[in-house]
């Protein structure tokens, strides 16, 4: 009998991290619908077939005139660059794509499935997530071709096809390989006091009681995310609990071997609220500690631009964002905004890092989708998409020089490196009653209604299924 996803997480991090070295080697709640595409006539779509440069999508088809229609909770700016990686291979095959993206994902999707008006594709963020809609056969996706199996089992670590495994059944091919153990700051505003990158927790500490001494709020936050809201607090206490407790208590966290309210959480949860909920530390540029929960992730680390915050803990993804707020903002050692490594503790193991990702689960089996799915699971795309900078791939098929920009770059340096510590989100490996569920929702009460910590944790513990 196949093990739960959620049960195997321990056996799937070396695997993750050494895919990741692998590939260096090698705001609102509503949807936002877009398509890319040429949305060809007979015409253009043989005009299409002729251009030398369709030459390399041949092997995916001629599907003119056909729509392959994609849900996820991913939203502008990054949207767009979704669209740009795959524009050509949109015109090439005659493939509209109709991209929704919603801040309500989680709880849209098994409700659109169940009711008849499931996406074609849909991008799920969390394995938890996955096992839970392929273990009801309402919300089943549809197991993944052979040419999707193909590509991941050549270009990915086994440890990714694992994770889009559920029961034995291979549904789901991973996408992005994000970094989340950055923080966001201000080369200029470092620049103008003298402030050094801190390189231990102790010094980031010591840093953000400077930058309070000197007048600035040393960290801005959000946790709003629509109906996903809370998410990003989940990601600061686990940088905390890797660091403090270490990996192998984090790994019986995700199996609830080590419970919620166990002396180790409720200790890194003291840490979180000592850093994120310090009221002399947050919210710089919102207001105070209980605007963490109200103001969205996306907006989070607007006020570094104008000095009102010093830092942001936030994804490698978070790049996409900045340009949002200042037209062509320059991320780089000397721009507008960079990032660096999130510290470790004096007794943490080396390089700890915690990464995240998202993978492709389809709801139709018809050609064009198919081919779509494949597309998605390829070297091509993936190199592609991180060639328009701010997101990384452990696919091995990315060469190194196409990560173009420094963050990417910085991040592809710290997740490769030889003694790095790496483990999976927590939360996207924990049951999704929980990990994108109850957690959730107790961590934003204890933002936003200073809910006290052991009752928050009793709550998440009590939502944990009992098979």
């Amino acid at each position: 009998m196949s093990v739960p996803v959620r049960r195997r997480s321990a056996a799937i991090i070396g695997g993750v991290a050494a895919a990741l070295m692998l590939a260096a080697c090698g705001s609102s709640s509503t949807t936002t619908p877009s398509s890319s595409s040429a949305n060809p006539s007979d015409s253009s779509s043989t005009s299409a077939s002729t251009d030398p440069a369709c030459a390399a999508y041949a092997t995916y088809g001629s599907h003119p005139n056909t729509t392959v229609s994609l849900f996820t909770s991913i939203l502008p700016p990054e949207q767009q660059q979704y669209e740009k990686a795959w524009a050509d291979f949109s015109k090439c095959t005659g493939i509209t794509i109709k991209y929704e993206g919603s801040s309500q994902f989680e709880a849209l999707l098994p409700t659109r499935i169940a009711g008849g008006n499931a996406p074609d594709i849909a991008i799920i963020p969390q394995p938890g997530l996955l096992a839970k809609l392929a273990s009801n056969d309402a919300t089943k996706p549809k197991p993944a071709p052979d040419s999707v199996s193909k590509l991941v089992d050549a270009n990915w670590a086994p440890s990714f096809k694992t994770l889009g495994t559920v029961a034995g059944v291979f549904y789901a091919a991973p996408l992005s390989s994000n970094m989340k153990s950055l923080v966001w700051y201000s080369p200029s505003v470092f620049a103008a006091h003298k402030y050094a990158i801190p390189t231990t927790w102790d010094d980031m500490m010591k840093l953000s009681d400077q930058m309070v001494k000197d007048g600035i709020k040393p960290w801005c936050g959000g946790i709003g995310s629509g109906g996903a809201t809370g998410w990003p607090a989940t990601d600061w206490l686990e940088q905390v609990v890797l660091r403090q407790a270490g990996p192998d208590v984090y790994d019986k966290w995700i199996t609830h071997d080590i419970k919620f309210n166990s002396p180790e959480i409720t200790a890194a949860m003291n840490t979180v609220a000592g850093w994120m909920k310090n009221p002399a530390y947050v919210n710089g540029g919102w207001g105070d500690v209980k605007t963490i929960a109200t103001t969205t992730f996306q907006n989070a680390g607007k006020p570094i631009l104008d000095g009102k915050c010093g830092m942001l803990q936030q994804a490698s993804f978070y790049a996409a964002q900045w340009d949002s707020f200042k037209k062509g903002a320059k991320i780089a050692k000397d721009g507008d905004v960079f990032a660096f490594y999130l510290p470790p503790m004096a007794n943490s193991k080396p390089t700890p890092v915690v990464g995240g990702g998202e993978f492709i689960a389809a709801y139709s089996d018809r050609p064009e989708v198919q081919a779509f799915q494949t597309y998605l699971a390829s070297g091509e795309f993936a190199t592609a998409k991180v060639k328009l900078g701010g997101w990384t791939s452990a696919n091995n098929k990315v060469p190194l020089d196409a990560y173009s920009d420094d963050v990417t770059k910085l991040a592809i340096s710290i997740l490769t490196k030889p003694d790095a510590t790496f483990r999976f989100d927590a939360s996207d490996m924990m049951p999704a009653a929980v990990g994108a569920g109850e957690e959730w929702k107790q961590l934003t009460a204890w933002f936003g209604e200073d809910k006290p910590t052991a009752d928050v944790l009793t709550a998440i513990d009590a939502a944990w299924p009992s098979s």
